[in-house]
C-alpha cells in the first residue's frame, strides 16, 4: 500500500513551484522535507490507514522549489476526490490546534488509541473532529433566481445564500430564519438537493432548492451587501460548478431549461 501525506504549512498546502495539479506526498518527499527542515512534523494525523495530514514546522522556512497555497486555490486545481482528502487534512489540522488542550481542565490532550479523536488523560474528555452543520439554498421563481453577495467575496461573485444551523433548529428551519433574515423573503416548496463538506474550516453544507413566496428583497447589510433576481440568460459571475452553490444554480437551470 502507498502511503500518502498532505503536507500542510503555516495553514496552506506545501506544494512544488509550477505544478499545475498538487500531489500528496509519498513518505520518502516527506522525510527529505522534513531533513531539509531540520525539524519533525508538528503534528501527524490519520486520515485513513494510508493517508494522513501533516502539519509542519511553523518556524521553518521551505526550502527552493517549494510553494505554499491557499486550500482554495486547489478547488480549481485538482479534482473533487483530491480536494475532498486536502480539505479533510486541512479540518482535522485546524481541529488539532484547537483541541490540543483540554476545555474542562485544561491538561494537555493525546491522541484516542481506537478512534479518531483527541482524549484528555487527566479528566478523561474525549473531543472529537468539530462539524458544523450549514444550509444553503437556491431561492427561484418563474425563470429567475436569486443572488446575493456577500461582503467577504474577493471577487465580484454572486451566489447563494447559507447559513449555520443553530442549536435547537432543523435544517429547515434555519433556511427560512437565514432567508428572511438575510434577504427578507419567505419561501415554501423546500426540497433538498445534496450535501458538501466544506473543509473552511469544517462545515457540512446541505443544499436546499425553495420556491419564493412573498416578500421584496430587503438585505440584512451585514452578510450580505447585495442582492437581486436574476434571470438565466443574465446571471453575474457565479460559484464554480464544482460548488454545492455552483451546482445548485446549474441543476436548477438545467431542469427549467430542458
Amino acid at each position: 500500500m502507498q502511503i500518502q501525506y498532505f503536507l500542510f504549512h503555516k495553514n496552506k498546502v506545501v506544494a512544488h513551484t509550477g505544478v499545475s495539479m498538487p500531489q500528496p506526498y509519498s513518505h520518502l518527499e516527506k522525510k527529505q522535507l522534513c531533513r531539509s527542515l531540520e525539524a519533525a512534523p508538528t503534528c501527524e494525523i490519520a486520515m485513513t490507514q494510508t493517508t494522513f495530514a501533516v502539519e509542519l514546522d511553523v518556524d521553518s522556512e521551505l526550502p527552493r522549489g517549494y510553494e505554499l497555497l491557499s486550500l482554495r486555490s486547489l478547488f480549481s486545481l485538482v479534482g473533487e476526490h483530491h480536494f475532498r482528502e486536502w480539505g479533510k487534512a486541512a479540518h482535522l489540522l485546524h481541529w488539532w490546534r484547537r483541541h490540543r488542550f483540554c476545555g474542562s481542565c485544561g491538561a494537555p490532550t493525546a491522541d484516542h488509541p481506537l478512534e479518531q479523536a483527541l482524549i484528555c488523560d487527566d479528566c478523561g474528555v474525549t473531543y472529537y473532529p468539530d462539524i458544523a452543520p450549514c444550509i444553503i439554498v437556491l431561492v427561484h421563481r418563474p425563470q429567475e433566481i436569486l443572488l446575493a453577495r456577500s461582503p467577504r467575496f474577493r471577487t465580484n461573485m454572486y451566489s447563494t445564500l447559507a447559513g449555520f444551523i443553530e442549536a435547537g433548529e432543523t435544517a429547515e428551519e434555519a433556511l427560512h430564519r437565514e432567508v428572511h433574515e438575510e434577504v427578507g423573503v419567505r419561501v415554501e416548496d423546500i426540497r433538498y438537493f445534496k450535501s458538501q463538506p466544506w473543509p473552511f474550516p469544517g462545515q457540512l453544507m446541505l443544499g436546499f432548492f425553495a420556491r419564493h413566496l412573498s416578500g421584496d428583497i430587503d438585505i440584512d447589510q451585514v452578510e450580505i451587501s447585495d442582492a437581486g433576481w436574476y434571470s438565466f440568460d443574465r446571471l453575474p459571475e457565479i460559484p464554480d460548478a464544482g460548488t454545492i452553490a455552483g451546482q445548485l444554480i446549474r441543476q436548477h437551470i438545467l431542469a427549467c431549461t430542458g
